[in-house]
């Protein structure tokens, strides 16, 4: 079986842009192209509605490619326990309710028991600072937070590659 990885908007996003100046940015993108096409195969990959509606959006071009590069992901369903894990990480403050697809993106992770969420969202997800508090909110609900990861550290840490 292999591992669940939860394939979050902002990996799309990245994959299918062109290629950007921003030194940063760039180094994201080919990092993100490098798994994409040399590592994807070896996980299921997972999105939740919360990831289509986000990747429809602007350019229709744009959306177009975000959406072909998503159809292999199979779609997560909508759950009580996911909404309601939603809510409670919402309800911590943690994440703040402008940012409420990011918590919908955790909790459809946890809830689902994904081994992985790859992300490159930095602010809300992937954050050091809450990530202890986001996995006592789990705890408490009977689940486990996915390790949250870029593909880089994907990557760079998953051995049984």
């Amino acid at each position: 079986m292999k591992p669940t990885v939860y394939v979050e908007t902002t990996i799309p996003s990245l994959l299918t842009a062109w290629l950007n100046r921003d030194v940063e940015i760039l180094a994201q993108q080919l990092v993100t192209r490098e798994w994409w096409e040399t590592r994807r195969q070896a996980f299921d990959l997972y999105v939740s509605q919360e990831v289509i509606k986000e990747a429809a959006r602007g350019d229709a071009a744009a959306a177009r490619d975000r959406l072909a590069a998503l159809a292999e992901c199979r779609i997560l369903a909508a759950t009580d326990l996911a909404e309601a894990l939603t809510g409670r990480i919402l309800s911590t403050g943690l994440i703040p309710s402008r940012a409420a697809s990011d918590a919908v993106h955790i909790g459809y992770a946890a809830a689902h028991g994904m081994d992985f969420l790859l992300t490159w969202n930095c602010r809300h997800i992937l954050n050091k600072i809450i990530e202890r508090q986001l996995a006592s909110v789990c705890v408490a609900m009977g689940l486990s937070l996915p390790v949250l990861c870029t593909p880089a550290e994907l990557m760079a840490t998953y051995s049984e590659l």
